[in-house]
């Protein structure tokens, strides 16, 4: 039976229990991805970056982003989490986790909640470089 989704935002991400979450004895597959902050973005030099959200309104797309993958492939586990506040080069700002039967339907839904989550809620991002700072769109 499908346990409930972990669904998270948090001012320090820490990935190393990932795995644990998601493990599963009916899954074959365990699918987790990670995105930090880069030390270069269009050739200028990232010095950090900022994230804010609404997050009454981020939770809540992101539950949807879950239920949707869950109904989608099957999923046995999910895990998103977000952080916010200043990351430095390096530093987890966001982990998508499923697992599931095979791993096709693992590899796909982490890349449909990634996605998604990055059109759809309200989690914004400002970039600061070494002589200016910059927010990026009116999304992630």
């Amino acid at each position: 039976m499908m346990q409930e989704p972990i669904i998270e935002i948090v001012d320090v991400l820490e990935v190393d229990g990932v795995y644990r979450e998601l493990s599963d004895p009916l899954s074959g597959g365990i699918c987790v991805f990670v995105g930090t902050v880069r030390e270069f973005t269009n050739n200028e030099e990232v010095v950090s970056l900022e994230f804010e959200t609404y997050k009454t309104m981020a939770l809540k797309e992101m539950r949807k982003i879950a239920d949707q993958a869950i109904a989608k492939w099957q999923l046995n586990k999910v895990v998103i989490r977000h952080a916010v506040g200043v990351k430095g080069v390096e530093e987890p700002v966001v982990v998508i986790g499923a697992s599931s039967g095979h791993r096709d339907a693992c590899f796909a839904a982490c890349r449909y909640m990634i996605d998604t989550l990055k059109e759809t809620v309200p989690i914004w991002k400002k970039e600061i470089f070494k002589n200016k700072t910059v927010w990026v769109s009116a999304h992630p």
